[in-house]
C-alpha cells in the first residue's frame, strides 16, 4: 500500500523534474538543484546530514550538498524519486512516514509556489488530518521564534497554542496552509492573521521554522 510519504516523494520528484534545474524554489539561495541535492544529501550521506540541524558540521553539510548539486540533474531527480539505500533507516516504512511526509509535502511546495502563476493543490481530508496532527505535535518547535504570541486555527475550528506570549496573533487556514507558514515560508502560505497590527508584521518578518 502507497504511503503519504511515497506519494509526497513521488510528487516532488515529478514537480523538479517539470521546472528543471534552475527553477526557483521558496528555499533562500537555493535552485530546485540545490533543493534535489539537499534530499539526497538527507537520505543517503548520514555524515553530513547532521548538518541540516546542528551549526557544527554545517560547513561539511554545505560541502557534500554542493558537491552532489555539480551531478547531472536528472540522476539526483532519480535519486529522489527511488528514494533511500535498502540499509537505509529511511527506507523502513515507518520511520519514512514520520519523518518524510510533512519534509516531501514542504519541498514540493517550495518548488511549486516559487513558479510564476502557479496553482493551489487540494489536499483530500486524510492527508489534511495527517498534516494538522503533526502540525499539533510541532507546532511550539516551530514557532520557538515567534516574537508574538501565536495560535493556529483551523477552518473547522481546531486550534493549537504554538507559542505563548502576548500580544497574540491567531492564523487560520487549512492544514496544508498553515503547515506551510509554521515551516518559515509565511509569505507563500494561503492564511488570515488576525491580532494587532505591528504584532502581525512582526511575525511575517520572523523566519519560523528549523
Amino acid at each position: 500500500m502507497s504511503t503519504h510519504a511515497k506519494r509526497e516523494r513521488l510528487l516532488l520528484a515529478d514537480l523538479l523534474e517539470a521546472v528543471g534545474p534552475e527553477a526557483p524554489t521558496l528555499c533562500h539561495g537555493w535552485r530546485a538543484r540545490e533543493l534535489a541535492a539537499h534530499v539526497v544529501m538527507r537520505e543517503r550521506r548520514p555524515d553530513a546530514a547532521g548538518g541540516i540541524l546542528l551549526s557544527a558540521l554545517r560547513e561539511r553539510a554545505e560541502r557534500i550538498q554542493a558537491e552532489l548539486a555539480a551531478k547531472p540533474y536528472d540522476e539526483l531527480v532519480h535519486l529522489v524519486r527511488t528514494g533511500p539505500p535498502r540499509m537505509s533507516l529511511y527506507g523502513i516504512k515507518q520511520i519514512d512516514e514520520a519523518a518524510n511526509t510533512v519534509e516531501f509535502f514542504v519541498h514540493a511546495e517550495d518548488v511549486r509556489r516559487a513558479q510564476p502563476e502557479w496553482t493551489a493543490r487540494t489536499l483530500d481530508r486524510v492527508f489534511e488530518n495527517v498534516l494538522w496532527s503533526r502540525l499539533e505535535k510541532a507546532a511550539r518547535l516551530l514557532c520557538r521564534k515567534s516574537p508574538v504570541g501565536l495560535v493556529l486555527r483551523r477552518s473547522n475550528g481546531q486550534t493549537v497554542v504554538a507559542h505563548k506570549g502576548t500580544p497574540v496573533v491567531t492564523v487560520t487556514g487549512e492544514p496544508g496552509e498553515m503547515t506551510v507558514f509554521a515551516f518559515g515560508r509565511q509569505e507563500a502560505a494561503r492564511v488570515d492573521l488576525d491580532g494587532d497590527k505591528d504584532a502581525v508584521a512582526r511575525l511575517r518578518d520572523t523566519k519560523l521554522g528549523f
